[in-house]
């Protein structure tokens, strides 16, 4: 069976769309998950199952609409794939470090978007006058920001692509990482 990472959109987010965790992992094991397991309270669920992705996407936003009443987009992604998004962070270690002596916070998302935007939007995302930087690899917008998130231009605009899309920090990709190795090598014990 396959890791997956399932990456819900808008929960738990300045006292909206409220779900707790623990009736999370339930609701998502009754669905016939494996090992399913949270990391923070903003929605990433890691877990096993041999389904693909689209028949995941969809079971799963049933269920938090059936169970919970609300209306969430799941982006997946395999625990594959996380790992190929850090190895092709498309960053540079000085870029980085240039971004974190001037950033507010975290400097470096990932915006994971359901499919790939089309050449247009991109355009349109290439033309935003910022001092912020971005990078697009297939469905991952790589995102790295020299003030902060909270106002730049650049993170408004990945919002306008008309794809689905979910950010998460570069910490929580790295720690999902981490947790679903957990989970291969518990499984191989």
């Amino acid at each position: 069976m396959a890791i997956h990472i399932a990456f819900l959109r808008g929960i738990n987010v300045g006292g909206k769309n409220k779900i707790k965790m623990a009736d999370l992992r339930e609701a998502l094991g009754k669905l016939g998950l494996s090992r399913v397991q949270t990391y923070i309270q903003s929605g990433n669920i890691l877990f096993e199952s041999d389904e693909d992705e689209a028949t995941l996407r969809q079971r799963i936003e049933q269920e938090i609409e059936k169970v919970f009443g609300l209306s969430i987009i799941v982006i997946i992604r395999t625990s594959a794939e996380l790992k190929k998004m850090i190895a092709n962070l498309p960053f540079s270690d000085k870029q980085i470090a240039e971004a974190e002596a001037s950033s507010v916070g975290e400097c470096l998302y990932v915006s994971m978007l359901l499919h790939e935007p089309n050449a247009e939007r991109i355009e349109k995302l290439k033309a935003v006058d910022s001092n912020d930087q971005f990078r697009i690899v297939g469905r991952d917008i790589y995102l790295l920001f020299h003030q902060s998130i909270r106002n730049s231009k650049l993170a408004i605009q990945v919002e306008k692509l008309s794809v689905p899309t979910t950010t998460r920090n570069w910490k929580t990709i790295k720690k999902l990482v981490a947790l679903s190795d957990e989970m291969t090598e518990d499984r191989t014990e």
